[in-house]
């Protein structure tokens, strides 16, 4: 199932499902507290089509179409609001792609053999290239980005990772995060060593990426459907700019702003490849 959207009407909402299941789309709605409900596409592959007409459904939520379909189904419905909640693995599946949980798995994986006691022979085979034999074993530019040192970093990161990157992947599809992912693990990782040397890791300096790259799609190519809200956008880069000057914790402030450029960057030049075959 997909989120489709967060609606606090649940007769709107209704319909929405009626008008939909006249057209032979299944889509649920399922509380989900202090007055919210949300919208679920039982079909993934019908996302493209149901987003349209929720587009369309949103401007004139009143018009006679949707009050006539919510009168057809009227008869077929057994019970006019029947709402189940999904179980957790259900809703983190429907906001995530493959990409996005495979390096939610992999991160928590690493994490709990960190836990296990096994810290320094998984920072040893994961931090970033720190002597000259190993320069050559590539897979240390990308590895220290699934390294995390507490239950706060690594909850933090994977909560941000499974928000944006999920967006991403389900609205441009896997080889799009899996690009952004190798490309800011890449340039923010050879900033924060250039700065503090291989003694970091962590998901942050791509979740910025994914800030960054979100942030600049909207805005150039927002018929894409990727947003992030305001509010969440100023936490982001406040928390960055705090990361500079707060002098209590540890963070890997290089890796953060390089990895929100190179997010800018990466969606600069997608918007602008769009704007050429569009």
């Amino acid at each position: 199932m997909i989120r489709l959207i967060q609606l606090n009407n649940p007769r709107i909402a209704q319909a929405f499902i009626d008008y939909m299941a006249a057209q032979k789309v299944t889509l649920s709605q399922m509380p989900e507290g202090e007055g919210q409900f949300v919208l679920w596409l039982h079909d993934d592959e019908q996302l493209s089509y149901v987003q349209q007409q929720l587009e369309l459904f949103l401007k004139d939520p009143n018009h006679k179409k949707y009050q006539a379909a919510s009168w057809d189904m009227a008869e077929t419905r057994t019970q006019t609001f029947r709402y189940s909640t999904p179980s957790f693995l259900q809703m983190i599946k429907a906001k995530a792609g493959p990409m996005t949980l495979v390096v939610m798995l992999i991160c928590m994986v690493i994490y709990a053999l960190r836990v296990l006691g096994m810290q320094a022979q998984v920072f040893s085979l994961l931090h970033f290239p720190a002597m000259a034999d190993q320069q050559w074993q590539v897979w240390r530019y990308f590895s220290h980005a699934l390294l995390h040192f507490s239950v706060l970093h690594i909850t933090f990161n994977l909560l941000w990772w499974w928000q944006l990157g999920g967006d991403i992947e389900q609205r441009l599809g896997r080889a799009r995060l899996t690009k952004i992912f190798l490309f800011s693990a890449l340039l923010s990782g050879c900033a924060q060593y250039w700065i503090e040397g291989e003694n970091f890791g962590g998901l942050s300096g791509v979740v910025y990426a994914l800030v960054g790259y979100i942030w600049i799609v909207s805005i150039r190519s927002p018929q894409l459907g990727l947003d992030i809200p305001r509010p969440v956008l100023g936490f982001m880069l406040v928390w960055l700019v705090l990361g500079f000057v707060q002098p209590f914790m540890a963070i890997a402030n290089a890796a953060h702003l390089v990895g929100l450029i190179a997010g800018c960057l990466l969606g600069w030049l997608d918007s602008i490849n769009r704007a050429k075959h569009s």
